[in-house]
């Protein structure tokens, strides 16, 4: 079997959840069948089973009358050269909206299936229309509800993701199967090393919650952030936090952050992408993992904590209910929804306070945070292998092969 990747990111262009999500798929598919990989960058690697090419607009230089319709217009122009570059495939594999186009027009051109991995949905992101701008939003959530209505088969990330892409799509549930995202539990695994710590301004001698996330509305950092007057004094908060959506949200972060710093120290925000052998430190020292999500279809970063034996505190949203066993490996944290396009808390002070008494709950008892911090690293070993993953993955492909030559042409 030859199977496609299609996917804004690939290694070494990794920045995001999906990124990492692909680059760990990758590495196990390989075992399973052969991978051609297409994707956003400079790569052109050719190993055993696996050959990568990325491609970069060829209409970079075309002037557009709204400087955000460039985030729109190149994963289209890069999406063409995909389609073009790719022959003799038995299925196409999709991941995020930057890839559908390309998926779609493979799919028809090489008379193949086409399967997508929900890693999230345009409708339940409405603050990108603050990178994209209105018209660029629109185009995004077009372009990825033909591709579902298109697809022969889905995979979602976690159970409420599949919930959300058949309420939000049609798609019939015997084509939507849930594989969840997985963990690398050799690379994360708890890894100490103080002088780390110290590079980023750390105090190796006090306990800290750590965020590792982009600057993006849906990752609640701006929640955290006005929690910290409430989380224990003695405590440090980490922030692992850049690649804003927008220049004013990193201004708004920015201004957060400032003012917090004035009234108490410990509070270190770390803006550059930082090595994952250098991060899987921080996670392994931190006294507990703080994912305060307005939005997060799964959450892989709660894994990669959990694998280095760390508590994760999380918000009651999406996939991380599947992630974090409430009172087990971590807490959970309820947040009412403004609506089901507005993510925003009803009532944000309720849920900043809730959030800080259960990092409190966990700073405040070692012996705590300790007895989650193992049963979140079997967790993470048990439930979460890329191999096993991996293997699902292929299967469905199988089963989406085998289903698409019994249908003949598709609709």
């Amino acid at each position: 079997m030859k199977a496609a990747l299609l996917t804004n990111e690939f290694p070494p262009e990794i920045y995001g959840g999906a990124g990492i999500h692909i680059q760990y798929l990758s590495k196990e598919l390989r075992e399973l069948c052969q991978i051609e990989a297409r994707c956003f960058g400079p790569q052109n690697d050719q190993e055993e089973n696996l050959n990568a090419i990325g491609f970069s607009e060829k209409l970079k230089d075309t002037p557009v009358s709204d400087i955000r319709s460039k985030k729109i217009l190149k994963p289209l122009d890069i999406n063409l050269q995909w389609a073009a570059s790719l022959k003799d495939v038995d299925v196409i594999h999709c991941h995020t909206w930057y890839s559908h186009f390309g998926g779609v027009l493979a799919s028809r051109l090489l008379k193949c299936p086409l399967i997508l991995t929900t890693h999230s949905l345009e409708p339940h992101r409405p603050w990108k229309s603050e990178a994209l701008g209105d018209g660029g939003y629109d185009m995004s959530c077009w372009i990825e509800r033909s591709a579902y209505e298109t697809a022969d088969g889905v995979i979602a990330v976690s159970e409420g993701m599949k919930r959300d892409v058949i309420e939000l799509y049609g798609i019939p549930e015997d084509r939507v199967q849930v594989i969840y995202n997985g963990i690398d539990p050799d690379f994360y695994k708890p890894t100490f090393d103080t002088a780390v710590l110290e590079k980023w301004g750390i105090n190796p001698s006090r306990p800290f919650v750590l965020f590792v996330g982009r600057i993006t509305r849906q990752k609640g950092i701006s929640q955290l952030i006005q929690a910290i007057p409430q989380i224990e004094k003695e405590a440090q908060v980490v922030l692992c936090a850049g690649a804003p959506d927008t220049q004013e949200l990193a201004d708004e972060c920015k201004n957060l952050i400032h003012e917090i710093q004035q009234t108490r120290d410990g509070v270190i925000w770390i803006q550059e992408m930082m090595p994952h052998s250098e991060l899987r430190i921080l996670y392994s020292h931190a006294t507990v993992f703080a994912t305060p999500s307005l939005y997060e279809p799964f959450g892989i970063i709660n894994l990669e904590a959990m694998s280095c034996g760390t508590p994760v505190v999380g918000s009651a949203v999406g996939g991380i209910p599947e992630i974090i066993i409430d009172g087990e490996t971590g807490f959970l944290v309820p947040l009412k929804a403004k609506s089901s396009i507005n993510f925003d808390p009803v009532n944000p002070k309720e849920f900043q306070t809730q959030f800080a008494n259960k990092l409190n709950l966990i700073l405040s008892n070692p012996a705590l945070a300790q007895k989650m911090g193992i049963v979140s690293r079997q967790r993470a070993i048990d439930v979460f292998s890329w191999k096993s993953i991996a293997k699902q993955t292929f299967d469905f492909y199988s089963k989406c092969i085998e289903r698409y030559k019994n249908e003949g042409k598709r609709k």
